[in-house]
This record gives C-alpha cells, sequence and structure tokens, in this order.
C-alpha cells in the first residue's frame, strides 16, 4: 500500500538561465524533472509518506532519466510505463521578475499524451488511501480517456481523491474547450486546490459553482498571498510565507503535496473539515512548502523536506 498515487504527465522542464529573457533570447537551460502530478508525487514522499506515479513516458534517454529521478527520490514507478510511439514530453520554461514564467511545450503527440486505460495499473490505485490527478492530462485522447477511469476508478473504490485543475491554455484547441474538459475533473474530486487565476477562468470566482457530491474541500490559492479553504461549513484565509522567490515552477504543486500530508496524517479529519477554522495548521503547512519551492530553479529538485518545512515555520513564527 502507498498513502498517494498520482497520475498524469511525466516530462523535463529546461528553465532558462536568465530573468526576463525569453525562451529563444536565453543562452542556456538548467533541465529538471518536471510534470504536476509527478511533483505532487516526489513532494509527498519528502514530507514524509510513500507516492507512486501513474504514467507515461517514451522510450529515450530522457525518459530513462525521469524514471530513475522518481525512482531515486522513492516514488514507486512500478505504474509507469514506456512507449516507443512517441518521445518524451519537454517544456521550456522562461522567467520573469518574481520568479512567474511561461512554458513553451513540445509535446504534440508526446508519450504521455498515449496512455490509455488499459495502461492504468488499477491494482496500484486499489491500494491507496489517496489518488491525485490534474486536467493537463484531459487534453487529448487517449489520455483523457485513461485519466478519468482512473479518477472514476479511485472515486468508486472510496478512496480521498485530489483535483488539479491545472490551467495550460495553449495546449487546448480553444477556451471553451479548456473550461468543459477542466470542469470534467470536478465529478470525481474530494479536495480541490486551484489558483485564483484558474477560478476566475473557469467561474468568474465563484468557488461553488466547482462543488460537486464528493467535494469536501476546496483550496484557492493565491500565490505569495497565501491560500484560502472553502467547505460547507465557510471559508478561512491563511497569509503566505515571504521568501525570495526565484523560480514558481511546482510551487502549486508542492503546496498540493502538503496539503495532502496534512490531510492524510490528520488525527480528526472529519472534525476539521466539519469547522474550517481548524483547517489553519494545515494551510501554514502548504503556504510553507509552496514558498520553499520557488527558492530555486526548477520543480522536482526545488521540493523541500519536512524538516526544512518545519524549519522555516519555526524561524517565521
Amino acid at each position: 500500500m502507498v498513502d498517494v498515487v498520482c497520475m498524469g504527465e511525466l516530462l523535463i522542464d529546461f528553465v532558462a538561465m536568465e530573468t526576463g529573457v525569453t525562451v529563444g533570447e536565453a543562452s542556456g537551460f538548467v533541465k529538471a524533472a518536471g510534470g504536476a502530478p509527478a511533483n505532487v508525487a516526489v513532494a509527498v514522499k519528502r514530507l514524509g509518506l510513500s507516492s507512486a506515479f501513474i504514467g507515461q513516458v517514451g522510450r529515450d534517454p530522457f525518459g530513462d532519466y525521469l524514471t530513475e529521478t522518481l525512482r531515486g527520490l522513492g516514488v514507486d514507478v512500478s505504474g509507469l510505463k514506456s512507449t516507443d510511439k512517441a518521445n518524451t514530453a519537454l517544456a521550456f520554461v522562461a522567467l520573469g521578475e518574481g520568479g512567474e514564467r511561461t512554458f513553451s511545450f513540445y509535446r504534440n503527440p508526446s508519450a504521455d499524451m498515449l496512455m490509455t486505460p488499459d495502461d492504468v495499473d488499477y491494482t496500484l490505485i486499489d491500494g491507496c488511501r489517496a489518488f491525485h490527478f490534474g486536467s493537463v492530462s484531459m487534453i487529448a485522447e487517449p489520455s483523457r480517456a485513461a485519466t478519468l477511469a482512473a479518477a472514476k476508478h479511485a472515486a468508486d473504490a472510496g478512496k480521498w481523491v485530489s483535483y488539479d485543475p491545472n490551467l495550460r491554455l495553449a495546449l487546448w484547441p480553444s477556451e471553451d474547450a479548456a473550461r468543459e474538459g477542466m470542469m470534467a475533473g470536478f465529478d470525481y474530486a474530494t479536495s480541490v486546490k486551484i489558483s485564483e487565476d484558474e477560478l476566475d477562468f473557469l467561474t468568474g470566482g465563484d468557488v461553488y459553482q466547482l462543488w460537486r457530491e464528493r467535494t469536501r474541500l476546496i483550496v484557492v490559492t493565491h500565490g505569495s498571498r497565501g491560500a484560502t479553504a472553502y467547505t460547507l461549513d465557510g471559508f478561512l484565509l491563511v497569509e503566505g510565507q515571504g521568501v525570495t522567490a526565484v523560480d514558481t515552477t511546482g510551487a502549486g504543486d508542492a503546496f498540493t503535496g502538503g496539503l495532502l500530508t496534512q490531510l492524510l496524517t490528520a488525527a480528526d479529519l472529519d472534525g476539521m473539515l466539519a469547522d474550517v477554522s481548524k483547517l489553519g495548521n494545515v494551510l501554514h503547512f502548504a503556504n510553507t512548502v509552496g514558498a520553499l519551492a520557488t527558492t530555486q530553479k526548477g520543480a522536482i529538485p526545488a521540493l523541500p523536506t519536512r524538516e526544512q518545512v518545519e524549519e522555516m515555520a519555526r524561524t517565521a513564527g
């Protein structure tokens, strides 16, 4: 059994060496393992729980590198497949002031997009406590069908299902297609992590339009300003941790890893969700994980350990 199974894209982020230049203007790039669900899997592991990853890479040097990176970090990769029908996905990342980034993707198609429902390791999901997925793997078939089949399987099995409606508009054929595709994931989610920009894109800012029968918690992130938790009981805002951001790539995924870790280790989760004021420590921890992930380049290389998070929380407190 593993605590958290994550499913979706696994790719190489090439992060520009300079700040304030476009991808085309950059003199060079730093290679880093990435992909939102993979980032969450590593974040969970580094914070002290066990994790596994379901996905697909190409049978190429980048795919080998990613597989060995996850394995070396302690993530169960028994559900990670490889294919010779497409290459591993790549993303080139340009950094603006404050670490904000823009992406140029090379995935037309990439290996992760070719994963089918038959490729999913459902026994791995059966043995987990929580299942996490995002919206990028739902952009095109057959990976869309594979992702939704896995999410439904997890929900039907009574698992805690975590969803990140991660908006990468350039990868969708249109804004309408993005809204429709992203909304499909909410039907299976127990908890949702969504940025305020994504919330505005989907509903104009109304959190409760996203609420479904299974939903128990929606957390809206506000970057350096912290995050707000919403339950049917109300909402709670917890301010973020002040750091000097170098690269915000993966900060939301780090936050999600921190959030899941705290929810799964809570002594009285039902009580916390029944009284939103009790979620303060959970949000503070997740905010700290997300903040620390911005202090160096790359997503996975920047993910902190529980000891680093607790030390920062003590120092800031």
